[in-house]
């Protein structure tokens, strides 16, 4: 079966990503990765898939090759369709051949993830799918007349379902961060201008980093320190004083002193705001960053496990579905 999956329309940005490309920043090999961790294994794990297409804004348009394939997808609240009927914004759905799916921007949301049930039979670039467009590292962005072929192809779903996901919930609470490494470079009068200020996501924002616009942050001792790892969510203040946030395709190494780091359960928070959208930022502790952390990896976990949600529930459904897992005696 010479299964495929056909790119038809695409924006800028529309590129293959896995969990990421680790154990190579000493050498200066960038991660990359999706910008929305917890989107991506919300639609791979709907499909039990190792990679998947990140959409950005610009959108794209898919259609199956040689076999119906089974789709799913999860990221921000995206226009989604197929052969121009609505779907909702996180879901699995059967792709016929002939039939097209397009990704649009919409309510809200950078990033969209597209999965298939099946595997990329695409070349790996030091053990990983994850595309680096800036270095060329992995596969090329997508573009339209593309044709990714598959094999291992899953049985697709009779019809489209409504994903559990609740750790794609977004909310307008601040985005929190641990001060340091590198905040005894400011004054405690920046550090407080810095977690006060609304900030706006500048129209420079990308894979690499998200430019914040707001005041600018005077440093007290210099804006250079010797060059250190640099982690997803760092907070860099160059000497513009404007900061930027560090995202999936960051440089392994940085030179800036950083304030902050953003922790890795509002990652994906961050990482779906747009240019122009506005943000805050509040200072928590290692604890509780670190249970905030556990908390959506529970909730991830769990969405792995729940079987998917049907897009119209009805009685009938509901008296056909086995919902006791089991049954206790009060006599044991």
């Amino acid at each position: 079966m010479n299964a495929r999956l056909l790119v038809r329309a695409a924006g800028p940005g529309v590129t293959v990503q896995d969990p990421g490309r680790f154990g190579h920043s000493r050498f200066g090999v960038t991660p990359a990765g999706p910008m929305d961790k917890a989107a991506f294994l919300a639609a791979t794990r709907a499909v039990d898939a190792a990679a998947a297409i990140e959409v950005s804004l610009g959108g794209a348009t898919f259609e199956a090759g040689g076999a119906t394939l089974m789709v799913a997808l999860a990221g921000g609240a995206f226009d989604i369709r197929l052969d121009g009927e609505k779907l909702p914004v996180a879901c699995v759905t059967p792709l016929p051949p002939g039939s097209r799916l397009s990704v649009r921007a919409g309510a809200s949301g950078a990033w969209c993830y597209l999965a298939v049930g099946a595997r990329f039979e695409l070349a790996r670039a030091l053990g990983s799918f994850a595309t680096h467009a800036r270095s060329g590292i992995g596969p090329k962005p997508l573009a339209a007349g593309d044709a990714l072929p598959l094999s291992h192809i899953a049985d697709p779903p009779c019809e489209v379902r409504a994903l559990h996901a609740p750790a794609l919930a977004r909310d307008d609470a601040p985005i929190r961060v641990m001060l340091g490494p590198q905040d005894d470079y400011f004054s405690p009068e920046a550090i407080a201008a810095f977690l006060s200020a609304e900030w706006r996501v500048g129209a420079r924002s990308d894979r690499m980093a998200y430019a914040l616009e707001g005041p600018r942050l005077a440093h007290s001792r210099g804006h250079d320190i010797v060059s250190d790892g640099a982690a997803m969510g760092a907070v860099q203040i160059p000497g513009s004083g404007a900061p930027f946030v560090l995202m999936a395709d960051r440089q392994p190494t940085g030179g800036y002193p950083k304030i902050a780091c953003v922790i890795g359960a509002d990652l994906g928070r961050l990482a779906q705001l747009r240019p122009g959208e506005r943000l805050r930022f509040r200072a928590v502790s290692w604890e509780e960053a670190v249970a905030a952390r556990r908390a959506l990896e529970t909730a991830t976990a769990a969405e792995a496990d729940l079987p998917p949600l049907a897009a119209g529930l009805s009685s009938e459904a509901l008296l056909a579905t086995n919902l006791v897992s089991g049954v206790v005696s009060a006599r044991d």
